[in-house]
């Protein structure tokens, strides 16, 4: 299906080389999932015995639908833990709600974005919106978990990766699933804490996926790859695991905020490119240039409708 893009949109996936998306996958019926074990959109299972709490987490963004598809399937096999204990959360349930394929952009939030609020003075703050609402009903739930990983797509062009937030514990968990082959330690966004910043900061093993574009089939098989592996990985569900080459590791050196109304990349860069010289214009900020801050730079899921306070991209090195 066709979809219905903001302005600017299609020309620019045009010219970075990409076709203009097309909704390939059929939002899940979550409506037998709703009520939640725990809380609404939460299900959470125990094994009697001694493990690891595990916490799989799918639309934080009301419209990526992937990550759903995948806990659907865990759902309807009835997938329980041998070890410690694993929930399922569908996190932005008002959101996805308003789902539409014919729209799919419109329904990331309903009034801000839920990964963006998890910062405990604004959790315990006197805020109020449909997503701080939603989040502090989450807390205990995250709060109780070992490990965290978030299933997230993406809208721009780029390689899917793995982003570990500063825990340095995360770094060998992403490595070790091993899929997709691109781990990228960075510092979050100055818009606001994300859900892997507030499990950082207790010192939980979290970690995003960002398993490939919105509404790809491909995205939704390696959403359950990576669940599956970080499932037998930890041991909550046993199973074959094989071996895979060692993914490569990135940490990130600078990360560009927008700051005026005039933010331009000088061309469609994709997410995964690779600038070798440093001081490479890359972008225009106003009347300021963003340029590479060292040789081999690392552009990590550069944003090419950035609006000001958003992250445009982030800078970041390969490590051995």
């Amino acid at each position: 299906m066709r979809l219905s893009l903001p302005p600017g949109l299609d020309a620019l996936l045009r010219d970075a080389g990409a076709a203009s998306p097309t909704v390939r996958l059929v939002a899940p019926d979550i409506g037998r999932w709703r009520a939640g074990n725990v809380l609404p959109g939460v299900w959470s299972f125990d094994s009697g015995e001694a493990g690891p709490h595990v916490g799989l987490v799918a639309l934080t963004h009301g419209n990526e639908i992937a990550g759903a598809i995948v806990l659907d399937r865990l759902l309807r096999e009835a997938l329980r833990p041998s070890r410690g204990r694993l929930t399922l959360v569908f996190a932005n349930l008002d959101a996805f709600s308003r789902f539409e394929p014919e729209d799919p952009t419109a329904s990331r939030f309903l009034e801000e974005d839920l990964n963006r609020v998890w910062d405990p003075a604004l959790l315990e703050g006197p805020r109020r919106s449909s997503e701080l609402r939603r989040a502090r009903a989450l807390r205990p739930v995250f709060d109780a978990a070992d490990v965290v990983l978030d299933l997230h797509s993406m809208l721009w062009p780029s390689d899917p990766l793995f982003l570990t937030g500063t825990f340095d514990e995360s770094v060998p968990l992403a490595a070790s699933i091993g899929e997709p082959p691109m781990v990228v330690a960075d510092q979050g966004h100055e818009a606001g804490q994300r859900l892997i910043d507030y499990a950082a900061r207790r010192g939980r093993r979290s970690l995003i996926l960002e398993g490939g574009w919105h509404w790809e089939p491909e995205t939704v098989a390696r959403m359950e790859q990576a669940v599956r592996r970080l499932l037998a990985l930890t041991g909550v569900v046993p199973a074959e695991v094989a071996a895979l080459p060692a993914p490569r590791l990135a940490r990130v050196t600078q990360r560009v905020t927008v700051r005026s109304q005039d933010f331009a990349f000088v061309q469609p860069w994709r997410g995964g490119v690779m600038i070798p010289e440093a001081g490479t214009l890359i972008a225009i900020d106003g009347e300021a240039e963003v340029r590479t801050p060292h040789a081999d730079c690392l552009l990590v899921m550069p944003m090419l409708l950035a609006q000001p306070g958003q992250t445009a991209v982030r800078l970041a090195r390969l490590e051995t």
